[in-house]
């Protein structure tokens, strides 16, 4: 150690080793991810529980944008991610989200054999890990 201080120099500890460091962490941080996400339910006038099958769901997802805002509506693409009883998620495009969610809040239902039946946007977000795990969230202020 006199030697390097006496020339003017110091190492490092990982040249005096001949170590070599370890690698850098790379963050990256999305702002404005491409897709979001909503998870609706189907609910009826007679309040049992009616199933769902991705068939009906694009059919009436299809039918509020298009009451809504005419083809322009029916042009957002639209991915079922998971249909299970009355409830469904789907990833619709992040500038497209206010719109659909709109629509679907404006839609009336559809009527089959004297059964209502509209949608209910149960949750909207631009992540879907944030939607995840969050059933029985409403009761647990009422147990």
């Amino acid at each position: 150690m006199s030697q390097n201080l006496e020339s003017g120099t110091q190492k490092s500890i990982f040249q005096q080793k001949d170590l070599q460091k370890s690698h850098d962490i790379l963050t990256c941080t999305i702002k404005a991810p491409p897709f979001s996400y909503a998870h609706l339910e189907l609910v009826s006038s007679h309040g049992t529980p009616v199933e769902l099958d991705n068939l009906q769901v694009k059919s009436y997802c299809t039918a509020a944008l298009g009451q809504f805002l005419g083809l322009t509506g029916t042009a957002i693409p639209l991915d079922i991610l998971k249909v299970q009883g009355s409830h469904c998620w789907l990833r619709v495009p992040r500038p497209d989200l206010g719109s659909f969610a709109a629509a679907i809040t404006a839609w009336r239902g559809a009527s089959d054999n004297g059964v209502h039946c509209s949608l209910q946007i149960r949750q909207c977000s631009d992540w879907l890990g944030a939607m995840v795990g969050t059933d029985g969230q409403d009761q647990i202020w009422n147990s």
